[in-house]
């Protein structure tokens, strides 16, 4: 027969809650992939907030890009740095991520790149261009180093990202993810239209308002990746995790 001691300790453990701490790795990964879904909306919502309050800047005819100019320049420079740090926490995530569609190939390395040009393009502002800030001449100005370093910044990060649009667009197709494949496909063209739009239009309102909504389409599908791998995570977690009989 059980000991009165016994039959406390069995019915102490009964009485707890069945649900049970995350374990150590799926914790990191889930933190990471978090971060992923904050870096989209950071960026999009503190770009948006300068270009609706930044003397002299249009939404019309500037990229983002030229907000890390002027006294002010520090805060879109944070800016590129934090989502960058963000997007790079986010390539990790994917390699953990328990989805084999992400979790291996060249979708994470893609988009680590993507990330660490975010970093590059804080570290080497753009040159001023078309009268912003207030006081840059409406034509051209003098190429420097910096915003040379700039621009090949988000050559390469760009392209890295719309390559990992098509690669994880090809991946969810194989897994049968019509909605996913179609949504990756989708991000990845569009955005590469806008890029070459913003190249071949040297300023003109179409091609600026074209890249500004292609760059809101590929954080916002970054955002949404993130947080769908990250729900996968935690229900892949509690379907592992036996829960205790009452």
């Amino acid at each position: 027969m059980k000991t009165m001691s016994q039959h406390s300790t069995v019915s102490g453990a009964a009485a707890r809650p069945t649900g049970q701490p995350c374990d150590p790795a799926t914790s990191v990964t889930r933190t990471l992939l978090a971060y992923g879904v904050l870096a989209g909306p950071c960026y999009v919502l503190v770009s948006l907030a300068q270009a609706l309050t930044r003397d002299g800047f249009d939404l019309t005819r500037h990229a983002w890009s030229l907000l890390a100019n002027g006294a002010l320049g520090w805060i879109q420079i944070t800016n590129l740095v934090l989502t960058g740090l963000m997007t790079c926490a986010l390539a990790v995530g994917l390699r953990r991520s328990p989805s084999p569609v992400t979790g291996a190939g060249w979708a994470p390395r893609l988009i680590g790149a993507y990330g660490i040009s975010l970093l590059a393009a804080g570290a080497f502002r753009a040159d001023p261009a078309l009268g912003f800030p207030i006081g840059t001449p409406e034509t051209g100005t003098a190429v420097t180093w910096h915003g040379t370093l700039h621009f090949v910044a988000g050559v390469i990060g760009f392209g890295c990202l719309i390559a990992a649009c098509l690669v994880l667009g090809r991946r969810f197709s194989t897994e049968g993810r019509r909605g996913w494949a179609a949504f990756s496909r989708l991000t990845g063209v569009l955005f590469l239209a806008g890029f070459l739009a913003m190249a071949a239009g040297a300023g003109a309102v179409w091609s600026n308002l074209a890249f500004t909504g292609a760059i809101v389409l590929a954080w916002a599908w970054l955002s949404a990746l993130a947080a769908h791998l990250y729900a996968l995570a935690a229900h892949l977690y509690r379907r592992a995790t036996p829960a205790r009989a009452d």
